[in-house]
C-alpha cells in the first residue's frame, strides 16, 4: 500500500498540479488530501466531465490527472475517444478495479464491468498498468515512469488500482448540520405515499429504504448512479395512474442534471422527486459534492417542474408530500439531511437478488 500523501506527492513531483474526478472509496485518501489544498482538486459531477476538465488543463499547459471508479468508466469513453485521443492530449487516469479479480467479492453492479475493465481499454488501444495492494512507493514510481513514456508520445495511459492499494485520509467536507436523518426522511416520505412506486437511488439511500420501508413497490438501484430520476420518469410515463416517488441523492442528481429538464419537459403529473441532500458522497467516504453552491429547487422550477421546495423537518416533509399529491406535478422536494451515524444497513441485494427486486416491482405495477 502507498499512503494518500505519498501518492499525491509522487505525482506532484512529476509536475501534476491539478486533479479531478468522481469519488470512489479506493481514492478517498487522495481526494481528501488534495481537497485541503485550494485549487488542487475539482470535484466533477461525472467521469466524462472530470476528463474534460483535465483536457482543458492540458490544452492550457498544465499537467493533470483523473480519478474514478470503473463502474463509471462508460461515462468517460466518449470524451476519451472523441476528445482526448482525437486531439492527442496527454492525460493520466486512475481507475479503481471494483469487481476484480473476483466479481463475487463485490457488489452486484460491479459484476460486469470489473472483469471487463482491462479488455475494454485494450479494445480502444489504451495503455494501462496495475497498482496492486501489495505495491509501495517504489512500485508506483516505476508505473509512473512507464506512464510518462506514453504521455511523451501524447497518449492517455490508465493506472488500474486494486482495492487497498492507496491509504485513507480524513475527508474534507461541509455537510448540513441541521436537518433530518436520511432514514427518517425516507420513512416520512414513504409513509406519506403508501401506494406509490418508489425508485431508490444507489448507495446508502437504497440501503436505508430497504431497512426502514421495504416494500415490493420499491425498486432498489444497484449502481447506475445519476439515473434514478430518468428511471422514475420512465415508470411514471408508463403508469400515469400511480404516484411515482424518486428517492435521489445530491451527488447522484448532480451527475446527470439534464434529467431535470427532461422531466420538466415531459411533465408527468404523478412524479414526486425527493432529493436527500447531505452535501457529501457518503458511501465512498464523505467527499464533498458541489450541492452547497447549487439550488436544486431553483433549477427544477427553471426546468419546468410544477413546484419545488426545501425541507429540513419531518413536518415540512409531510406537508410537502401532501401538497405534491394534491396537485399535478412534477414536484421536487429537497430535504436537508445529516451525515449518517452508527451502523449502515445492508443493501437490499443481501436478501434479494436483482431479479427478485425486478420481478416483485413489476408485479406491483401490474396490480
Amino acid at each position: 500500500m502507498i499512503s494518500a500523501q505519498d501518492f499525491c506527492a509522487l505525482l506532484a513531483d512529476r509536475g501534476f498540479s491539478l486533479a479531478s474526478g468522481v469519488p470512489c472509496s479506493h481514492f478517498g485518501g487522495p481526494i481528501a488530501h488534495l481537497s485541503t489544498q485550494p485549487g488542487r482538486y475539482v470535484p466533477a459531477p461525472n467521469e466524462g466531465s472530470a476528463l474534460a476538465v483535465a483536457a482543458g488543463a492540458a490544452l492550457g499547459g498544465r499537467r493533470s490527472y483523473v480519478m474514478l471508479q470503473n463502474s463509471g468508466l462508460g461515462n468517460l469513453i466518449n470524451p476519451l475517444t472523441s476528445l482526448v485521443m482525437t486531439y492527442q492530449l496527454p492525460i493520466l487516469t486512475f481507475t479503481s478495479l471494483r469487481g476484480w479479480p473476483d466479481p463475487a467479492t463485490d457488489e452486484p453492479q460491479h459484476a460486469v464491468m470489473g472483469p471487463a475493465t482491462p479488455g475494454l481499454l485494450d479494445s480502444i488501444h489504451t495503455p494501462h498498468y496495475t497498482l496492486y495492494a501489495k505495491d509501495g512507493p517504489d512500485e508506483f514510481s516505476l508505473i509512473l515512469e512507464q506512464a510518462e513514456k506514453d504521455l511523451a508520445e501524447q497518449r492517455a495511459p490508465f493506472v488500474l488500482v486494486e482495492r487497498g492499494a492507496i491509504g485513507k485520509a480524513a475527508a474534507a467536507n461541509d455537510p448540513h448540520r441541521e436537518g433530518l436523518a436520511a432514514a427518517e426522511a425516507i420513512r416520512v416520505v414513504t409513509a406519506a405515499a403508501p401506494q406509490a412506486a418508489v425508485i431508490a437511488t444507489t448507495g446508502y439511500t437504497g440501503r436505508d429504504t430497504f431497512a426502514v420501508a421495504d416494500s415490493p413497490r420499491n425498486f432498489y438501484m444497484q449502481g447506475s448512479m445519476g439515473h434514478a430520476s430518468s428511471l422514475g420518469l420512465g415508470v411514471a410515463l408508463t403508469h400515469p395512474e400511480r404516484t411515482v416517488v424518486i428517492l435521489d441523492g445530491d451527488g447522484a442528481l448532480l451527475m446527470h442534471l439534464g434529467a431535470l429538464s427532461m422531466i420538466g419537459h415531459a411533465a408527468p403529473a404523478n412524479l414526486i422527486h425527493v432529493v436527500l441532500d447531505n452535501r457529501i458522497h457518503e458511501s465512498t467516504g464523505g467527499q464533498a459534492t458541489t450541492s452547497a453552491t447549487t439550488s436544486f429547487p431553483d433549477m427544477a422550477l427553471a426546468a419546468g417542474y410544477a413546484s419545488a421546495v426545501t425541507c429540513d423537518s419531518e413536518d415540512a416533509v409531510r406537508s410537502a408530500m401532501a401538497q405534491a399529491q394534491a396537485v399535478p406535478g412534477p414536484h421536487l422536494i429537497n430535504v436537508k439531511t445529516l451525515p449518517r451515524t452508527g451502523t449502515i444497513p445492508p443493501r437490499a441485494t443481501n436478501a434479494l437478488s436483482t431479479l427478485d427486486i425486478r420481478d416483485r416491482f413489476q408485479d406491483c405495477l401490474r396490480q
